[in-house]
């Protein structure tokens, strides 16, 4: 049973990692989130944006960042422009503002595609695991740690748990196209 764990953990990092990538698409509202993957050279080192100032969201459609040290402003605004965020920083010397405009109908739509695909990609990560837990265990019966009875057991057991992370996929799926399409 401790080998279904093994394989259960790698099936929730992948719903982490997927919870991860839905909370750095840009809905609408203004998301701190969608600044985790961008880093800012901090004195030779790539350092990820939340650890160089405060982030803050002051109304619904603008994030606030002010930075610990002002000579970072033209370090993040750098970074900014070159992510794929598509949105012009506003620079007034002490903070820098992100306006996020209003979704077209055209827009949110395609990021309903988007997350769907990235929903498609975490359950193919998920059958992945299953189908390596399935040969790990088939491996366990050629070495005679396993009979047949067992693995049909354990077979049953990996495919609940897929269900199970599977409609855990489709439900953080539905919520984020919910919020996607919601003016």
């Amino acid at each position: 049973m401790e080998d279904i764990k093994k394989f259960e953990q790698k099936m929730q990092k992948s719903i982490n990692s997927f919870t991860d990538d839905l909370q750095s698409l840009r809905a609408g509202r203004a998301n701190p989130h969608v600044l985790d993957k961008i880093t800012v050279d901090y004195y030779g080192a790539a350092t990820p944006i939340g650890q160089v100032g405060n982030i803050t969201v002051p109304e619904a459609r603008v994030i606030q960042i002010a930075p610990w040290e002002t000579s970072l402003l033209k370090e993040i605004e750098k970074a900014i422009l070159a992510s794929d965020l598509g949105i012009n920083p506003n620079n007034d010397g002490k903070v820098i503002r992100l306006v996020f405009p209003q979704l077209t109908e055209e827009r949110r739509k395609l990021l309903t595609k988007d997350v769907k695909k990235k929903g498609e990609d975490a359950k193919i990560a998920i059958r992945n695991i299953r189908r390596e837990a399935i040969d790990n265990f088939k491996k366990m019966i050629k070495s005679k740690e396993l009979t047949e009875d067992d693995l049909k057991g354990l077979e049953d057991s990996i495919q609940k748990s897929t269900d199970k992370f599977i409609l855990v996929i489709d439900k953080l799926v539905e919520e984020k196209n919910k919020e996607v399409l919601s003016i």
